[in-house]
């Protein structure tokens, strides 16, 4: 896999460099500003883009503008995003400039090096990974809404969609059967209205409505 590395400190970008290398990554390129992230996700096409929300020069949300800027010209840009804080507001604006290849992590996650790869390659693959802390963080702020109406079991499901993983992966995680997976996942998007329609990706949709939107 060829990734691109965007983070205006060096010791960061080296740290994911070798992180990446050791186990048999590529590092095509890297930035240490939205603009360059810009410029060289164009030029590189890389397999997947891991960058810092917060670069200069105000060490806002540059990170994230840029990623919407490489979508807006290049949609299927695969894009994970790092972050030393939880801001859930960081990951619906990510989610909703493209509907696949998303990624939302909190830094630390960075040293459950096995998590992190994991991660990474999900998005690479076309799916999306939010960190547990920040589906954490919505749930317990947010006010009632038709994701009450789901069983424990239907909201673990739905949790673990966040975290990008597939009905395969949910059923290793919960111990219990693909069918079972199947059947919950089923529920859970009737009771968020959500029909099936070709137009609409549900997995997505329905990580949107529990981040909020």
């Amino acid at each position: 896999m060829r990734v691109l590395i965007a983070d205006d400190s060096a010791l960061i970008r080296e740290g994911l460099r070798l992180v990446l290398e050791d186990n048999d990554h590529e590092v095509a390129g890297t930035a240490s500003t939205g603009t360059e992230l810009v410029a060289r996700a164009l030029e590189l096409r890389p397999d997947l883009i891991i960058s810092d929300i917060r670069m200069p020069p105000s060490h806002t949300d540059e990170g994230l503008r840029a990623a919407q800027e490489i979508r807006a010209r290049w949609p299927e840009a695969p894009i994970m995003l790092l972050s030393q804080y939880v801001v859930v507001g960081y990951a619906t604006e990510l989610i909703e400039s493209g509907e696949h290849a998303t990624g939302y992590l909190l830094k630390d996650r960075v040293f459950d090096i096995r998590s992190f790869l994991e991660s990474i390659e999900r998005v690479a693959a076309g799916g999306v990974a939010i960190d547990p802390d920040v589906v954490g963080q919505v749930i317990s702020s947010r006010r009632r809404t038709p994701l009450d109406e789901l069983t424990p079991r239907e909201r673990e499901v739905l949790e673990l969609m966040g975290e990008g993983l597939t009905n395969a992966g949910i059923s290793e995680r919960l111990f219990i059967s693909g069918g079972a997976v199947e059947k919950h996942t089923q529920r859970l998007f009737a009771k968020l209205g959500l029909s099936e329609d070709a137009s609409v990706h549900r997995r997505v949709t329905a990580v949107l409505t529990l981040l909020g939107r």
